[in-house]
Parts: structure tokens; C-alpha cells; sequence
């Protein structure tokens, strides 16, 4: 909701919390269920305005979702200047525009392109968003699920007496498929 709400105003969202709770996977998932491709891009101080401009534009152009990921290992000098393409794309979504002179280029705009980034905030190596990039994005904090209490509740909403037995043993039984299992789909 905070990321589909973040678009209708057109502004991008910005999931951050520790590795590991989902935030670029959320990003991919609202993608996938919206039938739009999701373009995830890991980010680091290599990065320039020029790599951004060309990433941006072809997002624009094509009406992908470009999910940034770790957009806070960017250097602040090239993190202003995103600011600045960002808000080119945005205001011309608002204004429904669909051709912009994006960097010195012209191309096309389509409606359903959208920007999101993550970020970790706590690492070594992050540097702090700058106002203008953080006026930009609906900010959003993920947490690590607590497996025990989500077991448990849905449990319960089923109408079982030992819902917290049962869950504890639950949360352990999805530990060991996590660890044991492969990433596919079983």
C-alpha cells in the first residue's frame, strides 16, 4: 500500500531496514502482480550522472519500474544530480506528458514507468540522502519478520487452542526448509 500509494503521487518509494527482510523482493513482487518489468539495479560509488541518465531515460522510455538497489552507496555529488533527472520524470508524469528532454535527449515518457530505491541504512560506506532526493521518494522501513508471532496469529484466526505450541513448532519447521531446501519453488 505505502508503495502503490507513493505512486499516485507520483513519487518513487524508498524501502530501507537491515539485509534480508525483502526489500527488493517487495519491489519485484508489486512488479510482477502489476504485470510491469521490474529493472533492479545494484548501485555503488562507480556510478555516475552519465550511467544514471542513460538508466533513467530508458526506464522512461520503455515504462519499467527501475528498482535502485543500495542507492545510498552513491556519491552525494552524483546523488544531487539524480535528484534532478528524478524530478524531470516525475513532474512530467504528473503533467501527463509523454515526451521529455531528458539530459539532452529527447524520449519518450510512458505512464506506467515508476522509481524505486532501497537502501541500508546502517552499513559502513552509506552516505546520507540529500534533501532533494529524499523529497522525492515515500520513505518506508522493513523490519525482519517475526516467524514465531506471524505463526501463531494465523493459527489462532484458525481457531487453534495451542496456537503458540504449535507455532514455535511451525517457525522451526520453516527454518529447516529455508535452510535445508532450494530457492525454487517447491
Amino acid at each position: 500500500m505505502t508503495l502503490t500509494t507513493a505512486m499516485k503521487f507520483f513519487l518513487g518509494g524508498a524501502p530501507a531496514g537491515p539485509a534480508g527482510t525483502g526489500k527488493t523482493e517487495t519491489v519485484k513482487d508489486l512488479a510482477k502482480n502489476l504485470a510491469i518489468r521490474c529493472v533492479v539495479t545494484n548501485c555503488g560509488e562507480t556510478m555516475t550522472k552519465n550511467n544514471l541518465a542513460n538508466i533513467f531515460g530508458g526506464l522512461a522510455s520503455a515504462g519499467f519500474w527501475g528498482c535502485f538497489d543500495e542507492f545510498n552507496r552513491i556519491n552525494e555529488e552524483v546523488l544531487s544530480v539524480a535528484a534532478t533527472q528524478i524530478s524531470e520524470i516525475q513532474e512530467a508524469l504528473k503533467k501527463n506528458k509523454d515526451v521529455i528532454n531528458f539530459d539532452g535527449m529527447r524520449c519518450q515518457l510512458k505512464n506506467t514507468v515508476a522509481l524505486f530505491i532501497t537502501m541500508n541504512p546502517t552499513y559502513i560506506g552509506r552516505t546520507e540522502l540529500p534533501d532533494n532526493v529524499k523529497a522525492l521518494f515515500r520513505p518506508m522501513t522493513m523490519i525482519v519478520p517475526d516467524i514465531d508471532l506471524i505463526c501463531e496469529i494465523k493459527l489462532m484466526s484458525e481457531g487453534f487452542k495451542d496456537a503458540k505450541g504449535l507455532a514455535s513448532k511451525m517457525a522451526r519447521l520453516y527454518k529447516l526448509c529455508d535452510e535445508k531446501l532450494s530457492k525454487q519453488k517447491h
